[in-house]
């Protein structure tokens, strides 16, 4: 294990690239609140980002117990939470008792497994699918995260643009449409050429961050070794940025800007895990036209799927670790899919009525269970993701905005991200 100092010292550089690359920080808070309420109550917090479904399931818990009140301190994105996690354990204090970690980040988080408690518990044991237990579990077979949910990806798109531009709306027509990355992108060109106004997509960084789902090494070689210049991962920058100018809205994704994007017909689709539609939803309030295609190009992808840990800093350790269990269990996964569509990471939700047989209604009535169910099914490559991905993957995201902005030559924001890469060590 590190020492305290170096954690500091190392988490320091992180949370300093992720203030600088993703300008992006956030005031979230923590633990330095008052752990009593007024009443006498013991508080516990849990910090998440963007949709875990999470607000009715706290609303039970509080009403199931007399001694404790569970709390959300919710941000919107995952680089504001990774912003304040990454300062605030180098600080050594001020985090919440349970702490959401995205699934690109949970390498990181293992290898500074002393800042977290150890959640291992025999009775949890075959809860979850094999690699998301696995992505949670330290060298030394301690559990520190416990899996929320995983992120397979379908197509959601705008029925009525597509109407406009005198293409199928069916879903299942769509699907056939969209099997390939070059069938999305030339029908993608079709739209625009009808539809000039809006683009065909909602961003370049989605794309981007779709497409890298699908390889196997983006970033890093399974000894976690950096190779940022792999064949594979400049054929996904190739294709973000050769489409930039045509197809995409040029935003940055979770920007103003991009939320505002979904009431003016900014874009005609986008890439669509389950804990997506909750965000589409709540950005395109009395939108009408959003459904979602049973498919995704090249095949299946995997994004997201986040985890709860416990940092040891906490006061209330053994209460955390004991809610932390509780809201990641098969039942509240369910609660949580039904509320904003975060699809389960455990076997036994998974095969729950509830979302086998889950429509949505804003959606177009799409069973999203079998959709979800199907798209799962059709991943087959678990990108590797060690203990830089994330920071990698800032790095990446910010040299495709650079593009999309004008700021830099497609070649120029590459020779940069390679830069930044390296100055990680």
């Amino acid at each position: 294990m590190q020492t305290s100092r170096n954690r500091r010292a190392r988490l320091a550089t992180s949370a300093l690239l992720a203030l600088t690359l993703a300008s992006t920080l956030a005031a979230c808070g923590g633990s330095d609140d008052d752990a009593t309420t007024s009443d006498g109550k013991t508080k516990i917090t849990v910090a998440t980002f963007n949709e875990f479904g999470y607000e009715g399931l706290i609303e039970e818990y509080n009403e199931m117990q007399d001694e404790v009140v569970l709390e959300q301190v919710k941000v919107g994105t995952w680089d504001d939470a990774k912003a304040n996690l990454y300062t605030k354990l180098a600080a050594g204090s001020g985090l919440s008792d349970i702490e959401a970690i995205e699934g690109d980040a949970i390498a990181a988080v293992l290898a500074e497994s002393d800042a977290f408690a150890d959640l291992t518990d025999p009775e949890l044991e075959g809860r979850w699918l094999d690699f998301v237990a696995e992505k949670g579990t330290n060298s030394e077979g301690q559990m520190i995260g416990y899996g929320t949910d995983v992120g397979p990806e379908g197509v959601c798109y705008r029925a009525d643009l597509f109407e406009k531009a005198g293409l199928p709306t069916d879903r299942e027509e769509v699907a056939k449409l969209m099997g390939t990355w070059e069938d999305y992108f030339a029908l993608g060109e079709e739209f625009v050429e009808k539809v000039p106004d809006t683009a065909w997509y909602d961003s370049s960084g989605a794309l981007g961050q779709a497409m890298l789902n699908q390889v196997e090494n983006p970033f890093e070689a399974d000894d976690n070794t950096i190779q940022t210049d792999n064949p594979d991962l400049k054929k996904v920058w190739d294709d973000v940025t050769g489409h930039s100018d045509t197809l995409s809205t040029q935003l940055a994704q979770w920007g103003d800007d991009w939320t505002a994007s979904f009431q003016n017909d900014g874009f005609a689709t986008t890439f669509c895990p389950g804990w997506m539609l909750g965000i589409i939803e709540g950005n395109a309030e009395g939108v009408e036209g959003w459904d979602i295609a049973d498919v995704f190009p090249g095949g299946g992808g995997n994004w997201g799927g986040s985890y709860l840990t416990v940092p040891a800093q906490g006061d209330n350790i053994e209460k955390a670790k004991e809610i932390a269990a509780w809201l990641s269990a098969p039942e509240q996964q369910a609660k949580a899919f039904a509320a904003k569509g975060p699809f389960p990471s455990q076997v036994e939700a998974q095969d729950a009525p509830e979302i086998t047989d889950a429509v949505n209604p804003y959606f177009n009535d799409a069973e999203i269970g079998k959709i979800y169910a199907n798209r799962a099914e059709a991943i087959t490559v678990q990108p590797y993701k060690g203990p830089k991905y994330s920071d990698i993957l800032t790095a990446f995201q910010a040299a495709v905005l650079r593009v999309d902005e004008g700021a830099q030559e497609p070649d120029e924001s590459w020779e940069q991200f390679q830069a930044d890469v390296a100055a990680l060590g």
